[in-house]
C-alpha cells in the first residue's frame, strides 16, 4: 500500500511550455481500484489485469526500499507495489503515483528485439470493455507478429486501460500507444489534463523533477542540471496535471534519443477531450508521440 507523504508545496504557476496538445480539463472524483486477489509466492500473475514475476521466496529489495524511502520524503509523490496503490492519485495531497512493478523479462526481450516499424503507433478513444477488439485490427495493420508475447501486451493495455477508466470516473479513455523515435516533447512542462498515466513498454522511461526544483527546471530547461528522476521500463505513473487545481501538475519531459537509434514504446491516458479522434469504431488515427 502507497507511503503517507507530506503536503503539497505551495501553488505554483501552471504554465510549463509543454509542446503538447492542449487537453479540456473536467472535475470529477476518481473512485478506488477495485483490491487484487491474493496469489502464491513464485507464480507469475496478472495482479488487478497487470503481469507481474514474483519470485518464490522474494520480498522487496534493498534498492527498491531505498527508492520508494527516498520518493516517500518528497512532498506529494507516493509509491505503491500493487495496482489498488494507484487510487492514491484521489488524495488532494498526492501530485504522483508510481506503482513499482515488473513484466515477464520474455516480453520485455521480444519488444526489445522487434524491428521499430512494426511497434504500434496509434491512438484511440474508446470504451475500456472494447480495447481489445479495436486494438487488435492496428495491431495487424502494423504487422505485430501473433503470439503468447503480443497477447502479453495487449492484455496489460487493456488492463491499464480499465483501471485508469476507474480511477478517472470515465466511460471513455483516449489511449495512445506509440512508437518514439526522437526527442519528443524535450521540453519540462506540465500536462494541461487532471491526470495522465504514462508506462514506457520499451526505451528509456519519462523524467520528472520534484516539486520543489519544478519552478527551476521550467526556466531552465536544458540548461537544468538536476536533480532530475526516471521512472524505470514498466512503472506505472499518474500524473496530475495544471486542470486537478490551483498548484498541480508535475514538471516532465520525455528523454533525449535522438541520434541515439532506440525507439521507445509508450503508452499514455487520458480523459476525453477536445483533441481526442472519435469514439471507435468511427474513430482511430496515429497521432505525434508523447512524454
Amino acid at each position: 500500500m502507497p507511503k503517507r507523504t507530506e503536503a503539497l508545496d505551495p501553488p505554483r504557476s501552471a504554465n510549463g511550455g509543454s509542446d503538447l496538445k492542449t487537453d479540456t480539463c473536467s472535475g470529477t472524483t476518481p473512485p478506488k481500484v477495485s483490491a487484487m486477489k491474493p496469489r502464491r509466492s513464485g507464480e507469475e500473475t496478472w495482479s488487478s489485469g497487470a503481469h507481474r514475476t514474483t519470485p518464490r521466496g522474494a520480498g522487496t529489495s534493498p534498492s527498491r526500499q531505498a527508492i520508494g524511502a527516498s520518493l516517500a520524503a518528497c512532498a506529494g509523490i507516493e509509491t505503491c507495489e500493487a495496482a489498488e496503490g494507484l487510487d492514491a492519485i484521489t488524495r488532494p495531497d498526492v501530485e504522483l503515483v508510481i506503482w513499482r512493478r515488473s513484466l515477464p523479462s520474455r516480453l520485455q526481450t521480444w519488444l526489445e528485439r522487434l524491428d521499430a516499424t512494426l511497434l504500434p503507433d496509434m491512438r484511440l478513444l474508446v470504451r475500456p470493455e472494447d480495447l481489445v477488439r479495436a486494438l487488435e485490427p492496428l495491431l495487424n495493420d502494423r504487422g505485430l507478429p501473433q503470439g503468447e508475447m503480443r497477447a502479453l501486451l495487449v492484455c496489460d493495455v487493456d488492463s491499464l486501460v480499465s483501471a485508469f477508466a476507474r480511477i478517472a470516473r470515465t466511460d471513455l479513455v483516449d489511449v495512445r500507444l506509440q512508437s518514439v523515435g526522437g526527442d519528443a516533447c524535450w521540453k519540462f512542462h506540465r500536462d494541461c489534463v487532471e491526470a495522465r498515466l504514462l508506462t514506457t513498454y520499451r526505451g528509456p522511461a519519462t523524467e520528472w523533477v520534484r516539486p520543489r526544483h519544478a519552478e527551476a527546471a521550467l526556466r531552465a530547461q536544458k540548461r537544468f542540471k538536476g536533480p532530475i528522476e526516471h521512472l524505470r521500463a514498466h512503472d506505472v505513473a499518474i500524473f496530475k496535471g495544471s486542470c486537478a487545481g490551483p498548484g498541480s501538475g508535475i514538471v516532465h519531459r520525455s528523454p533525449a534519443i535522438a541520434g541515439t537509434g532506440r525507439t521507445r514504446l509508450l503508452l499514455c491516458l487520458n480523459k476525453p477531450s477536445a483533441v481526442s479522434p472519435e469514439p471507435w469504431p468511427k474513430g482511430s488515427q496515429r497521432d505525434p508521440p508523447l512524454p
